[in-house]
């Protein structure tokens, strides 16, 4: 693995010299990546993506991960709903961002039923090749890696604690908030650093339903090392979304060593 970091990282501070590029030290590649307005706005609007994806899963995530746990009395019915959110793992990346591709669609399942309530009186493009569309999809891929975190740490929560809180008078939604919650933030924190790493990273689905205003930071990647054939470059924004990546992954790290996920 440190191989190819090694490479990127030694090509990241070469010179680009058309048609080719050559070996060299300087800081260009980066002062371009940080003066630059389209790179510095494609940075942003990935961290904006990943951030709002990370929100979306956990706003839908916790709840459900929480109603398996405690509220859910039938065993089967909770193997066969946690099995619902982890089976589409198992199916091609590609047929699960095509779902939504078609869903959100001018001919989709969407517009179709907005049609036929009369909300609307022809197809809208307004879902399909957007921001919203781009959080949508990435929501849907990502989010069993919210859930089963999240899952994992209510899980290990002695219900003798959540007993313990309700005798010492508490209310369900107090006892919820000083006992069940901050017991399960390292599952939080787990499920939030996953999904907005892979969310970051990600170019597939936003080459499908992003549209014009759709290119994220691994999409420019992509083309630095192919259309372009600026490696240089490249490497260096690869550098970049490194950085940024193991920085999330350290910080939830760090909460997790320090207690202050677990010992709240």
């Amino acid at each position: 693995m440190l191989l190819p970091y090694g490479i990127i990282v030694v090509t990241s501070f070469w010179l680009k010299k058309y048609p080719s590029f050559i070996p060299d030290f300087q800081f260009g590649n980066y002062i371009t990546l940080f003066t630059d307005p389209q790179y510095v706005l494609v940075i942003l609007r990935t961290l904006k993506i990943a951030i709002l994806v990370s929100i979306a899963s956990f706003l839908l995530a916790y709840p459900f991960a929480y109603y398996l746990v405690f509220r859910c009395k039938s065993a089967a019915l909770r193997a066969w709903l946690y099995m619902a959110v982890i089976a589409p793992l198992w199916v091609s990346y590609l047929l699960r961002a095509y779902i939504w591709k078609t869903i959100l669609g001018t001919e989709g399942v969407l517009n179709s039923l907005l049609i036929n309530v009369g909300i609307i009186d022809e197809p809208s493009s307004i879902f399909l090749y957007n921001q919203f569309s781009m959080v949508v999809t990435l929501t849907y891929i990502f989010i069993p890696f919210m859930v089963m975190p999240i899952y994992t740490a209510l899980e290990k929560i002695p219900t003798n604690l959540v007993e313990a809180s309700a005798d010492l008078g508490m209310g369900p939604w107090r006892s919820f908030w000083h006992v069940t919650l901050p017991l399960s933030l390292p599952g939080v924190a787990a499920g939030f650093t996953l999904t907005f790493c892979l969310s970051f990273g990600d170019f597939i689905a936003p080459f499908l339903v992003g549209g014009p205003d759709g290119n994220l930071i691994a999409n420019v990647i992509a083309t630095q090392f192919g259309a372009a054939l600026n490696w240089p470059l490249g490497s260096a924004l690869s550098i970049v979304m490194l950085v940024i990546v193991l920085s999330i992954v350290s910080l939830s790290d760090r909460m997790e060593r320090k207690g202050l996920t677990g010992g709240l």
